[in-house]
């Protein structure tokens, strides 16, 4: 079992690999959309994501982020605060082809706003099923939580 300094490890690495993530404002009612997340290795405890002004995100507010890696073996879910982050050198730096895919004018687009993820906790999975926790599913055993994998609440994300 992994424990939380390595769930956290884990996380920037799987955020890095496969940076897709559900994101919503807590308490708007409203649903969680797809956004690509843009990590700045210098940031820590913050998410950022290039969207539209026009984005029901970006009346900001307490908000909730879920992640699952590509290969379903790391979850997380991520409390904290969104907000419209104006600052055009951190758009700069951010900034990418993918980017530009979504804002034909560019980092100039009228539209474009970069959403700010402060985060505030979190909570990580890792399953690492055991062997013997394999052929248990395989035979409709009782897996114990030693033979599924690693889970952390933390406070911070930061390594």
């Amino acid at each position: 079992m992994a424990d939380a300094q390595t769930l956290k490890e884990h996380l920037w690495k799987k955020l890095t690999d496969g940076p897709f993530m559900m994101v919503g404002l807590t308490g708007s009612g409203q649903h969680s959309e797809p956004l690509t997340v843009q990590l700045d290795k210098d940031q820590v405890d913050r998410l950022y994501f290039f969207i539209g002004r026009d984005n029901r995100l970006a009346a900001g507010g307490a908000a909730m982020a879920q992640f699952v890696s590509k290969g379903h073996d790391f979850f997380a879910c991520l409390s904290g605060t969104a907000q419209i982050d104006q600052d055009r050198a951190m758009i700069d730096k951010l900034w990418s082809k993918a980017a530009e895919a979504w804002f034909p004018g560019g980092k100039n687009d009228p539209n474009l706003a970069l959403l700010r993820f402060d985060i505030a906790d979190a909570e990580l999975w890792e399953s690492d099923v055991s062997l013997g926790g394999k052929l248990k599913m395989l035979f409709g055993g009782t897996i114990k939580p030693s033979e599924a994998g690693s889970h952390a609440k933390v406070a911070s994300t930061a390594v």
